[in-house]
Formats: structure tokens, C-alpha cells, sequence
């Protein structure tokens, strides 16, 4: 079983978003099967599912926050941790891992001080490791945000983080 990183970073939500939260989750517990759409709809509200935010969710579907928790980790379309302006996301499927991308991790995570999973304390980079992307023809693949970066190298870390700045 992979062990669950959590970013210590402060929640910031804001009295609007609680609102806006706790209108849409009203509607959506007439639901049958309410627990995905809420923490669909959570997630779109906040850009993740802090423990704030499940116990939210917990306390207007009448939920214990163990089932939300359950939910939000088990299914990859969630994250409990803030998600940066710029994502980088590091492919290690096996055609991308073979030729070099563990490597290629490595030095963003020394580079940025981040560990994947993790956020920059300002809010603008998250290091995420991945699977295929399907560009295996361009292992090792990288994406910030929705830009591919093939046959990426060790050397070409500094460079791709210094455009995305």
C-alpha cells in the first residue's frame, strides 16, 4: 500500500467558497451515489480536498469523514494537496523510466526542493511523478501543464523550469 503525503500547508478557503460549497452540496445529497459528485464539485471549488473541505462534505452528506477520506484517497481524479500554477509531471512509465526519467525526477526535486506530491510554499510549482502519457516515442516525457517536453534529460531541468517561471 503507497503511503499518503500530505503538504503541510495552510488551508485559505475563504467564507465565499464555503457558501458556494455548501449550496451546491444541498442539491447534490438528494442524490443517489452523492458522495463523487460532491467531491467533484469540492475539488472544483477549492483545486483540492484539504480535511476542512472533506469534513464539509462528511457534515452535509451525513457522512463519517473515514468514508469521505476513503473516497477522496482512493480514486487518482483527487488530490489533498494544493496543486501549483505550473504542474510538472513526471512520466515514469516503463519506456520513459528505462531511459532516464527517474533521474529526471530526481533533479526537480533538488532542483525545486519539493518532493512529488508536493507544492512550492508559494504556490506556483507542484512536482508530480506519473504514468504513461502515451509519447512513449518521446521517452522521457514531461508535461507542465498541458506542454509536452520529450526526450527530456537531466541537463534540460534548469532550462524547462526557467521558461515556466
Amino acid at each position: 500500500m503507497s503511503k499518503i503525503k500530505l503538504t503541510k500547508v495552510a488551508f485559505n478557503g475563504t467564507a465565499e467558497q464555503e457558501k458556494q460549497l455548501r449550496d451546491k452540496l444541498a442539491e447534490i445529497k438528494k442524490m443517489d451515489g452523492a458522495l463523487m459528485p460532491a467531491l467533484q464539485t469540492a475539488q472544483g471549488i477549492y483545486g483540492y480536498l484539504p480535511i476542512e473541505v472533506q469534513d464539509i462534505v462528511a457534515e452535509e452528506l451525513g457522512l463519517r469523514q473515514e468514508e469521505v477520506f476513503g473516497v477522496a484517497t482512493f480514486y487518482s481524479q483527487f488530490t489533498l494537496n494544493p496543486q501549483g500554477k505550473k504542474q510538472i509531471s513526471v512520466c515514469l512509465g516503463t519506456a520513459c523510466y528505462v531511459k532516464g526519467s527517474g533521474e529526471v525526477l530526481e533533479k526537480f526535486k533538488t532542483t525545486l526542493g519539493l518532493d512529488a506530491g508536493e507544492c512550492s510554499a508559494d504556490g506556483y510549482f507542484s512536482l508530480l511523478a506519473t504514468r504513461c502519457v502515451g509519447c512513449c516515442g518521446l521517452a522521457p516525457v514531461l508535461t507542465v501543464n498541458d506542454k509536452v517536453y520529450g526526450k527530456v534529460t537531466v541537463s534540460d531541468v534548469e532550462k524547462i523550469i526557467a521558461e515556466n517561471r
